[in-house]
């Protein structure tokens, strides 16, 4: 069954501090939306490769385009969107966490009906489909195009749209973890697109915070499975299996990319 804003309890919602466009947010009609337009998510990831790929065939023999001004305000609005985001969905799971435990702060489906974060879920899922613009800014400026860069990107997307149209359990702590490393991350590459020079002490930092973010998640996702006989903790299991592949295959991108970058580099500086 279905959590109904109906259960919420006043003093909670008084305690917690929903204000009136956050109230007023009809995620009926938003989940209903994704539903029957599921079919454009996998339109949208197609159309993201052909032009990404297309782009960067297209720029091979053309200067890269500097694109300063718009990546730093591209990058800063998302990195604001992320810090807001994460501070409303953090409330309400922490909130779960502290007065209902963990496992309930996991199974919980009110992230997605409760007045304080079930429009920031949306906006959330809609957000990953924005985040596609980043590979754009890479193959105009003739930047190294990673594989772990799209396929996490296109990957996510997919998952985050089906996640919330089958309003998925866990993806409250899904959420508020991959927005506040997002926060973060936008940050640094805010800072980096304004010229200023970063140590790179700070982008080791972030590459190993995303990596504990899938190490989380693969545990979640653990937890789910023994859970999953439970009626609080209803699993879709195809869902189940998808991001279970995805964030174990990009705990392993994630990991190999610090290794090769980070380490393997510092090796060959010092001689080794």
């Amino acid at each position: 069954m279905l959590e109904m804003e109906t259960n919420i309890d006043p003093s909670e919602l008084q305690l917690l501090g929903a204000y009136d466009f956050e109230k007023n947010f009809n995620h009926l009609a938003a989940r209903k939306w994704m539903e029957e337009n599921w079919q454009k998510s996998f339109i949208i990831g197609f159309i993201y490769l052909i032009t990404v790929f297309g782009i960067q065939h297209f720029m091979k023999e053309r200067r890269p385009f500097t694109l300063r001004a718009p990546l730093t305000l591209w990058s800063f609005s998302l990195t604001l969107f992320s810090f807001i985001a994460a501070c409303r969905i953090w409330k309400q799971v922490a909130f779960l966490l502290l007065t209902k435990g963990f496992k309930q702060s996991v199974c919980s489906q009110s992230v997605f009906t409760h007045p304080v974060s079930k429009l920031w879920i949306y906006l959330f899922v809609l957000s990953k489909l924005v985040e596609l613009g980043d590979t754009l800014f890479i193959v105009l400026r003739k930047k190294k195009l990673i594989f772990v860069h799209w396929y996490h990107h296109l990957a996510t997307m997919l998952l985050a749209w089906c996640a919330y149209m089958d309003m998925t359990i866990g993806l409250g702590w899904n959420a508020a973890l991959n927005l506040s490393i997002h926060c973060l991350t936008y940050c640094y590459y805010t800072v980096t697109a304004m010229g200023i020079r970063v140590p790179t002490s700070i982008a080791m930092l972030i590459t190993t915070a995303q990596m504990v973010q899938m190490m989380g998640f693969v545990i979640i996702n653990i937890l789910v499975f023994f859970w999953k006989d439970n009626k609080l903790c209803q699993v879709s299991w195809p869902l189940f299996f998808f991001s279970s592949v995805l964030y174990t295959t990009l705990l392993a991108l994630f990991s190999n990319f610090f290794i090769k970058t980070y380490l393997t580099s510092t090796r060959k500086s010092k001689g080794d």
